[in-house]
């Protein structure tokens, strides 16, 4: 899987240290916040996870898990490139509470996280090397200073094709994306663990099918994929000729 994850964390104070004191989530509280916070949304049971396991989960599925004092939300469509333009009714459903986003993706080296307190942004920021720095909004929290000081610079060993050249970022977002994961969150994914870390693997999440009824219905959408398969064709296989231009097998 890599280091991949779609987080959002509503907490009553230190978030943290209210996940150190959760187990397996009750399903009737946890279903009641998915309706609070995807009201008119088709919700329905699904297959469940942990927190470990349940960082990135299936399209379409979310994993969350509700206790007193925090509520934990897992699902790709909290991978959103500018955290500060989260859906209102989320970032509502955070009043008088901290909330954070954790997002990240190992294949593209893509970072994002962000802080509401009460309501309000304190801080946002997610960077990749292809894209740079596309949302820096609020203070630096203390876990990121390093970083930006240049003591904590990527060491990556570039492609030989890429003329050696240095990575487009002074530090690595996925290193920092483990340290704000373990500051915001309370663990890591792919970093060794600390005896104070949240155990996320005996943290238990229920398991939605959740979909927007403004949405394409995937029925649909999934006809439509498979007429334009079927429109393509067959495939078909080439040759290089020794002048350099492509001759397609079976041709006439």
């Amino acid at each position: 899987m890599g280091a991949k994850t779609g987080l959002l964390v509503y907490a009553d104070g230190d978030g943290p240290r209210r996940l150190r004191q959760v187990g397996e989530a009750g399903l009737e509280r946890t279903t009641a916040m998915m309706q609070r916070l995807h009201p008119g949304w088709a919700i329905h049971p699904a297959v469940g996870s942990t927190l470990w396991d349940g960082l990135y989960p299936p399209d379409g599925r979310t994993y969350a898990g509700s206790w007193p004092g925090v509520d934990l939300v897992c699902d790709r469509r909290m991978m959103v490139g500018l955290p500060s333009r989260l859906p209102g009714g989320l970032v509502a459903a955070g009043a008088g509470r901290r909330m954070v986003l954790h997002a990240m993706h190992s294949v593209v080296d893509w970072l994002a996280f962000a802080v509401w307190d009460d309501g309000r942004l304190v801080r946002s920021l997610s960077l990749s090397p292809d894209n740079g720095i596309v949302e820096d909004i609020g203070e630096p929290l203390p876990f990121e200073l390093p970083y930006w000081a240049g003591e904590r610079r990527a060491a990556v060993i570039p492609w030989p094709d890429e003329d050696d050249e240095p990575y487009p970022l002074p530090f690595h977002p996925l290193d920092m994306g483990e340290d704000a994961l373990r500051a915001l969150c309370g663990f890591v994914v792919t970093g060794r663990p600390e005896p104070a870390d949240v155990d996320a693997d005996t943290i238990g999440l229920h398991g939605f099918l959740v979909r927007d009824p403004d949405a394409p219905d995937p029925a649909v959408r999934e006809a439509a994929l498979g007429a334009a398969v079927a429109a393509m064709g067959p495939p078909s296989t080439y040759r290089l000729s020794p002048d350099g231009t492509l001759i397609k097998l079976g041709a006439p």
